[in-house]
């Protein structure tokens, strides 16, 4: 089983968005050391503390920085973006990069209904509905040439870039079965429909020239550390930042504290941790154990593994012992 990485390029408070570029960097090339398949980054508008906002240009740095990891977005918010620039952006990376590039698709905007206005798409109510015609239409771009199309993308045309679609919901699962298209499912924050959602894709998958047979990724969040108590102690960052951006006040990536429930009410805290279910968190061994416990239970084709934690060190060793760990199993 291939294990990946997802990354926000996080902009952890008391730095700026430079440092966050060089962490990434940094994260990517180690990460390709410890067996990591995929390197995905994922785009988010109008926060602070997230800096893969121009998904497709920090993925060509990324891939240009690494040598043999896949690079690619875990994704782009097609709703934001007309098709074809988006089969033109992605035809032009695998032109400069080979076979190393992945296409997450996405159909949240990934940001608030102004933010959205201001990205000049999606501003109708109903403009989600548009998605999978969006998607097809996108295929055709980067698919091979049809003399017969009079509009054609170049670089696009024949780049075959892998298309995954991504979702939290029963749509994407739907969608993606009905395409023959890999489908990896966010359970690192919104785990609520995972089982019946890979289950689903499972059962209605129709082969196409994509896949032969359904190819499913789940996403996990670690905190590893040298101790069970490090761990939980790192998990407290994203638990503020998740908080903060459920309550309408995202910002940069918060210090850990030592007692989040002085930071976070009850209520609050439950419905947080309720979102971070899907997660190993803690010593290398407690690691290995909880995501044996996950790979048992879902038996996902693929694990991406992520987590948000304020140190650039401390968010490496994690990744570290997740891969550690993922190897082993």
């Amino acid at each position: 089983m291939r294990y990946s990485l997802l990354d926000l390029a996080p902009v952890p408070e008391g730095r700026e968005i430079p440092d966050s570029f060089a962490n990434s960097t940094d994260l990517a090339q180690k990460a390709e050391g410890w067996g990591y398949h995929r390197y995905w980054l994922a785009e988010h508008h109008n926060m602070p503390g997230i800096a893969s906002a121009a998904t497709a240009v920090l993925i060509g740095h990324i891939a240009s920085q690494t040598q043999t990891i896949r690079v690619g977005a875990g994704g782009i918010m097609l709703p934001n973006h007309a098709p074809y620039m988006v089969a033109e952006a992605f035809g032009t990376l695998a032109a400069l990069h080979g076979d190393r590039i992945d296409l997450g698709l996405g159909r949240a905007p990934g940001t608030d209904m102004r933010t959205a206005r201001a990205l000049r798409r999606g501003m109708a109510a109903d403009a989600g509905d548009s998605f999978p015609q969006d998607v097809i239409e996108l295929l055709g771009f980067l698919g091979p040439l049809d003399p017969q199309m009079q509009v054609r993308a170049f670089p696009g045309q024949n780049s075959n870039v892998p298309v995954w679609l991504l979702g939290s919901s029963l749509f994407g699962a739907q969608l993606a079965a009905q395409l023959g298209l890999p489908y990896a499912f966010a359970s690192h924050f919104a785990p609520q429909a995972l089982e019946e959602a890979l289950a689903l894709y499972r059962h209605r998958f129709q082969p196409s020239s994509y896949l032969d047979k359904p190819h499913a990724m789940i996403a996990v969040n670690v905190f590893g550390g040298e101790s069970d108590g490090e761990g939980a102690y790192l998990r407290t960052t994203m638990q503020q930042a998740f908080a903060r951006l459920r309550l309408g006040m995202p910002g940069k990536l918060p210090r850990p504290v030592d007692d989040i429930e002085a930071h976070l009410s009850p209520p609050v805290l439950a419905g947080v941790n309720a979102a971070l279910q899907v997660s190993a968190t803690g010593s290398p061994e407690t690691v290995k154990r909880e995501l044996s416990e996950i790979v048992e239970r879902y038996q996902p084709d693929e694990v991406i593994i992520t987590g948000q934690i304020h140190d650039h060190g401390a968010r490496l060793r994690s990744f570290q012992i997740a891969a550690q760990a993922l190897r082993e199993l």
